[in-house]
């Protein structure tokens, strides 16, 4: 079959699904599991999957072969350590459904999680650089868990007044290379309804808690990402970051979860955590850098040096940023994170051609040289070696 009939069959079946989606809810038994996840009650069993005269079962298939299509997609993260770490942790939230959901890391600099009807999670690396510890990361896997085992994916589509909702359900969960163009479109066609976002925040609690976890770590996130935003986006914070598309933020979220959690108490994983994600931690913070949204990064880098100021990553980012930037006392600023960094135990080669640049911004040659021949010597075979050896011979007398 070539593309144009493939692009034909898969509008085809869209197009029959919504025409049905509108009368599943009697199939899907929808009301009695949402009762069912109320406090106290216990979860649902595993979800049969769906019957073939169903349109769920349609749905389901789609989001199968939409899941191939993450798995081979250059922007999964196919690490094993961390791909066992995020099975283990979701198996201990989802607890008899550990066999159904299956987490898939994606490669893009943006906070944002979401789950298919079909067990599929999706969880950006972004999130995973934002996230501080194993308590916050249940707290998010716990919520999109909330979703689907309440059978929220499949409800907003039943209801969809606009039918193109499901379309932009499939592009946004299987295709990940367009899932950022279609954030705009997605936060006004298929965003949760208060109702479900109170109730997934409820279910989620619970299941970080009976895993352990400190529940107030997830009004931290929150209050994390939504002071990111405030310094781009003032009154209108969040409206274009991804997990606000589907997961909008409520003025009072924070007090909200704080309420859920209680008097907390539980465990945080910090150390976990850590382990987990530091042999792919700094290639997700370089692709922040490249972001280009140098105030927002700058909140992101300072809250992670409050809690470690000698992170040399961080601090090679931070006046990375300044660098870049270029306003104000930003080549001073530069030039004293990079400094910093450079005197950390092990340092990232970076921080040196970064800092060769500062100097050579600032008319020290011999600086500059110093900082050229320190980072060919740690990264030889760097793909801007051949530009940064002809820097160093401009610099050298």
């Amino acid at each position: 079959m070539n593309n144009d009939a493939r692009i034909g069959a898969r509008r085809g079946f869209l197009k029959s699904a919504c025409r049905h989606c509108l009368g599943a809810g009697a199939m899907l038994g929808l009301p009695a599991i949402a009762e069912q996840l109320m406090p106290g009650q216990p979860l649902p069993p595993r979800f049969a999957r769906p019957s073939a005269e169903t349109d769920e079962r349609g749905l389901w298939s789609m989001m199968d072969r939409e899941e191939v299509r993450v798995r081979r997609s250059p922007l999964a993260v196919h690490d094993t350590a961390l791909n066992a770490y995020l099975a283990d942790l979701s198996c201990r939230l989802g607890d008899g459904h550990c066999r159904d959901i299956r987490v898939h890391v994606v490669r893009m600099p943006l906070f944002n999680a979401m789950m298919a009807p079909n067990g599929m999670m999706l969880v950006w690396s972004g999130l995973l650089l934002r996230v501080e510890n194993e308590a916050q990361l249940a707290a998010v896997l716990g919520h999109e868990m909330g979703h689907y085992l309440e059978r929220h994916q499949v409800e907003q589509l039943r209801t969809a007044k606009d039918r193109a909702v499901l379309a932009q359900l499939v592009g946004l969960l299987g295709g990940v290379a367009g899932a950022i163009g279609q954030i705009g479109i997605t936060a006004s066609m298929f965003s949760f309804s208060r109702e479900h976002e109170m109730r997934a925040d409820r279910l989620g609690m619970r299941l970080m808690r009976d895993a352990g976890y400190d529940g107030r770590q997830a009004a931290v996130v929150w209050d994390n990402l939504l002071t990111e935003m405030k310094v781009t986006g003032g009154e209108q914070e969040g409206k274009q970051n991804a997990m606000f598309a589907t997961h909008p933020p409520t003025a009072h979220r924070r007090d909200d979860l704080l309420e859920l959690a209680g008097t907390g108490g539980g465990k945080t994983g910090d150390t976990e955590y850590r382990k987990a994600i530091a042999p792919l931690r700094f290639g997700w913070i370089q692709d922040e850098i490249k972001r280009g949204q140098y105030e927002e990064s700058l909140v992101l880098f300072n809250r992670l040096l409050a809690r470690d100021t000698a992170d040399g990553e961080v601090l090679y980012a931070r006046g990375e940023v300044h660098r870049l930037r270029e306003e104000g006392d930003d080549g001073a600023l530069a030039l004293d994170d990079l400094q910093r960094a450079s005197r950390t135990g092990k340092p990232p080669a970076e921080t040196f051609r970064s800092l060769g640049m500062v100097h050579r911004t600032r008319g020290d040659a011999r600086a500059a040289a110093e900082a050229f021949e320190t980072y060919l010597s740690l990264a030889p075979a760097a793909p801007d070696a051949g530009m940064v050896k002809s820097y160093l011979a401009q610099a050298r007398p």
